[in-house]
């Protein structure tokens, strides 16, 4: 399970929103607000609370890999600015797996062939 508190950090950190801020907007002191950060689980309420003033989902917080983040800058400017998560070992699998469907899909469609020429055979 990840560290809901690093999450929180890792994605504020991101927006560059500085923690007097965070706290600003939670009504809370900067103090209370680095305890939350601090902590590897949060109430539930808190956290939505936080997802909201980060703009982004519940989810994400819950679920953000720091092994597999990809931060990337388009176009020079904060604007421009990409989050997304990015773990290889689920692209293996998913290509894995469409290389099964188009060898399984191959079979079948040679199984098709040669019934074909067997039907061909016998009417013949």
């Amino acid at each position: 399970m990840e560290h809901l508190g690093n999450n929180i950090a890792r994605l504020r950190n991101f927006r560059r929103i500085p923690q007097k801020e965070m706290a600003a907007k939670l009504r809370m002191t900067q103090q209370a607000y680095s305890a939350v950060e601090n902590k590897a689980e949060i109430d539930e309420d808190l956290l939505e609370k936080i997802a909201e003033v980060l703009d982004f989902p519940v989810q994400a917080v819950r679920e953000l890999d720091a092994h597999s983040v990809l931060s990337i800058n388009q176009q020079g400017g904060n604007a421009g600015s990409v989050f997304y998560q990015y773990n290889p070992n689920e692209k293996i699998q998913e290509l894995y797996e469409r290389l099964l469907k188009e060898k399984d899909d191959i079979i079948k469609s040679k199984d098709e062939v040669i019934e074909m020429y067997r039907k061909q055979k016998n009417v013949s």
